[in-house]
């Protein structure tokens, strides 16, 4: 699917969830988690500068860089013929968000049934 239509499905009511799984297939995989901890401790990185810390190739780096771009996660730009990698948060923020609002759902609906399980255990002391 080409970037903007992406950028247009993300917009829409099933967006959220298209954002969200672009988060979760980049964040699956340990090496692309270990790639954002080692930019993150530099701040602003080449992806030489990056496999100089990590355990692959500047390639796989660069193909993980990719995923992570994709997923809204890093943002490559230009500087000469170097390309600079910064990470960026409001993407994972917003993948938080998402997850926070739906642990806040599952916790009403469990709580609801406590509730209910609560008042039937009480009702055949109320009988007696």
């Amino acid at each position: 699917m080409p970037r903007d239509a992406r950028a247009t499905e993300r917009q829409g009511g099933a967006g959220g969830a298209s954002e969200a799984d672009e988060v979760f297939v980049a964040l699956a995989d340990p090496t692309r988690r270990q790639l954002l901890d080692v930019l993150a401790g530099h701040g602003e990185a080449s992806a030489t500068t990056l496999a100089a810390d990590l355990p692959v190739s500047r390639q796989a780096v660069v193909k993980h860089l990719a995923v992570l771009d994709r997923a809204g996660l890093v943002r490559g730009s230009r500087r000469g013929r170097e390309v600079r990698y910064t990470l960026r948060p409001e993407r994972l923020d917003a993948t938080a968000r998402r997850l926070a609002g739906i642990a806040a759902e599952w916790d009403a609906r469990l709580a609801a049934i406590k509730r209910l399980a609560e008042a039937e255990a009480e009702e055949p002391l109320r009988r007696s």
